[in-house]
This record gives C-alpha cells, sequence and structure tokens, in this order.
C-alpha cells in the first residue's frame, strides 16, 4: 500500500539523470519494491489511526513549520500520496528542494501572496506581460497586495522594505517576449523572484538555475498536456514550501488525487511532447513570417510550442475559419488551439495596459501541438482567407 509522504519515493536520488530519464522515473523510484508497475490512486479523505497522542504530536509539527507529517497520511487537506508523487517529480524535474500542488494555477498564486501576506510583505513588483488572471489578481488587490509595475530595468528601484516578491513570466503570455532572468534574480537581492516557466516548461528552462526562488506553473497546460485535468504548482525551496503547505491547508486549495494522477503521467511524456510541438511551432513561425497576410510574427529564441502573430485582416474571421485548429482558451495540449487574448485570456486586463504590454487588437495566439504539421499549415492557411490586395512584407520578429 502506498502510504509514504512526499520525498519518499526519493530514495533513489542519483547524482545526474538526464531530464527525459528524471520525467519518466521521478515520483516512481519506489514502485518496483512494492511490486507496482503504475503508480496507485489514493482517493481516500481521511486516514485511520488509533495513536491520537501521536497524531497530536504530528498536527503540531505541521503547524509549526508546514513540513509533511511523518508517517502515513492524516487528512486529505495535509496531504495525498498520489498528489505527493507529482510534487516529487516535478521538483526534480524543476531543481528545487520541493513542490507544493494546488486546484488550479490561479490558487498556486493566491497561495504565494497570501504567504507573503501573512509575513507582513504586502507589496509585489511586476513586470507586464503576465497571464491576464495573474495582472488582474495583483492589479485589483483582490488578496490585500499592492502591485508596482515596470519594466525589467526598473525592478531594483521599485523594490520596498515590504516587497515580498517580484513576478515575471518568460516566455510571456501571450506576446512571447522572453526576459533575462538571471539578472532580474540579480536586480531582485533578498526579495524571492517568481518566475512563470507555464510556456517553456523544464524541457527548456529551469528558472531556480538562474536565480528565481519560485517557479509557477499552470500544470493545467503543458504539465498535464491533454487538456483533461485543472491543477497548478509551486517549485520551491522547502522553507517556503512550507508557508504554501499550511495556506493550502487553511484555504482548502487542494489538488484531486485523480488530477495528481493525471499529472504525474503527463509529465512522463513531457519532454517528448514538448519537443515535437515546438518543430511544428518553429516551421509555422516561419510559413506565417513569409505570408502576405501576416503583419508580424513571435516566436521565442528559446523555441517552444507557442506562436504568436498579428494579421492584417480581421482577427476574429480567422478564429471563425478554422477547422482543424481548436478555437478554444487554455494551452499545452497535444491538439492545436488558437485564441485571440484582447477577447478572452487578457480581456479582464485595463485596454491601455493590455495595449501597452503589447497585446495588440490584431494579436493572435497558437498553442501548437502534434498533428502533422503540413495538416495544420493547411488549416491556417484557408483561415487567413485572401492575401490583401496590396502586398505587404510581413515584419520578422525574434522576440527579446
Amino acid at each position: 500500500m502506498d502510504t509514504a509522504s512526499t520525498g519518499a519515493y526519493d530514495d533513489v536520488r542519483t547524482a545526474s539523470r538526464a531530464l527525459a530519464t528524471e520525467a519518466v522515473h521521478a515520483g516512481r523510484d519506489d514502485l518496483a519494491r512494492q511490486g507496482l508497475h503504475a503508480p496507485p490512486i489514493d482517493l481516500s479523505t481521511t486516514y485511520p489511526s488509533y495513536d491520537s497522542r501521536a497524531e497530536a504530536a504530528r498536527i503540531d509539527a505541521f503547524a509549526a513549520d508546514g513540513a509533511d507529517p511523518a508517517g502515513p497520511p492524516v487528512y486529505g487537506r495535509l496531504g495525498n500520496p498520489t498528489v505527493a508523487r507529482f510534487e516529487t517529480a516535478l521538483a526534480r524535474l524543476e531543481g528545487t528542494e520541493s513542490a507544493v500542488a494546488f486546484a488550479s494555477g490561479m490558487a498556486a498564486l493566491s497561495a504565494v501572496l497570501l504567504a507573503c501576506s501573512a509575513a507582513g510583505l504586502r507589496h509585489v513588483v511586476a513586470v507586464r506581460p503576465l497571464y491576464g488572471c495573474s495582472d488582474h489578481l495583483l492589479t485589483a488587490g483582490l488578496l490585500g497586495t499592492e502591485v508596482t509595475w515596470t519594466d525589467p530595468a526598473g525592478i531594483a528601484g521599485a523594490l520596498r522594505p515590504d516587497t515580498g516578491l517580484v513576478m515575471v513570466e518568460s516566455p510571456a503570455n501571450p506576446t512571447l517576449a522572453e526576459l533575462d532572468l538571471r539578472a532580474i534574480a540579480h536586480a531582485c537581492g533578498s526579495v524571492p523572484l517568481l518566475a512563470d516557466n507555464t510556456f517553456a516548461t523544464p524541457v527548456l528552462q529551469r528558472p531556480a538555475e538562474q536565480g528565481a526562488r519560485l517557479v509557477l506553473h499552470s500544470a493545467t497546460k503543458y504539465l498535464g498536456g491533454h487538456g483533461d485535468v485543472l491543477a497548478g504548482v509551486v517549485a520551491c525551496d522547502e522553507e517556503f514550501a512550507g508557508r504554501l503547505r499550511q495556506i493550502r491547508f487553511a484555504t482548502g486549495g487542494v489538488l484531486h488525487p485523480l488530477a495528481g494522477y493525471l499529472l504525474l503521467r503527463g509529465l512522463s511524456t513531457l519532454p517528448v511532447r514538448v519537443r515535437a510541438a515546438s518543430a511544428n511551432a518553429a516551421e509555422l513561425a516561419r510559413r506565417l513570417a513569409a505570408d502576405p497576410r501576416v503583419a508580424r510574427v513571435r516566436y521565442p529564441r528559446l523555441g517552444g510550442a507557442m506562436v504568436a502573430f498579428e494579421v492584417h485582416g480581421d482577427p476574429h474571421e480567422v478564429i471563425s475559419r478554422v477547422r482543424l485548429v481548436t478555437p478554444a482558451v487554455s494551452l499545452g495540449s497535444v491538439d492545436t488551439l488558437i485564441q485571440h487574448p484582447a477577447s478572452i485570456s487578457h480581456r479582464i486586463v485595463d485596454a491601455e495596459d493590455r495595449r501597452g504590454a503589447g497585446v495588440s487588437d490584431r494579436l493572435l495566439r497558437l498553442s501548437v501541438g502534434l498533428e502533422d504539421v503540413d495538416d495544420l499549415w493547411a488549416d491556417l492557411d484557408r483561415a487567413l482567407g485572401a492575401p490583401p490586395v496590396r502586398q505587404l512584407t510581413p515584419l520578422r520578429e525574434a522576440v527579446r
């Protein structure tokens, strides 16, 4: 029976396993010794204990520092063995001590902000663009935080004694702008840097190696990878992880065990999926950049499976004409999705702020999947419609 806590699956910690190997084996290293091949799904909400004194001591220990209670599980809000396997695996892939999973990416970000606020550090410095709901959460001050928006060069000057967090996203949603995370981490000084790594994934980038203390994922996207799980996760050091577990316990933003199982399964194919989708995306970006119906193409130097492009015509017409590509929110699935950020993912951001961050009304965001690239291009070619009467030269741009 699988009753170990986070980290207990990792006593086989080889010094240097390749990412592809870690993706397959991290969080599963104990299975063969249990006579298992596939990880079990533990759906229990509570667990029997005949030693209430020991139970009380373990709960007291959790209350002190948020460390996972030693021994068998206690209650589903304190932790779940299946979810713990995913947390262990994600921490290994990101190169951090720990990871804490939540019911969604926004629940994960909210927990970080609450942890900072609880320490009296309510001020956040952030760089646009961010995911639209992240932007809104900070701007509206829904959790009692105050935000200062700045460009990367202004981060050091924006810090205050009550600054608890610097937040960036690279490549950014939806413009795919890339930031120098190492330089930003240096500018942060002792203030924790949170880097949203949803678009890049640990396959392309490991922000902790560049100085970020916190690495945020909407695990709904590439980590799950199949459009069938909603989740968020923060990879970080164990000290901050303890604070996040306490927030999760108090607020109840827990991840369901079935979601934890699907995420662990998704991680096993993450490197293969990201690299295959990235190859498709690079080719589509090349074809779009050469197309007179396209005004600008944005594709990161880092690579990845996301492409952003602006059209000369009506972007809503492009959305309405796709047939193979799915017009839908979200990203990172095995199938290709397209959306109009100004209407959906970033609609909640003030229009002036949105445009100032480079999210124009003609921008389309394409999450490229695993279909044949020629089939994808045939669908996009049809959706883009007739070329303009005046043949304009598209602006080819490698996002900085």
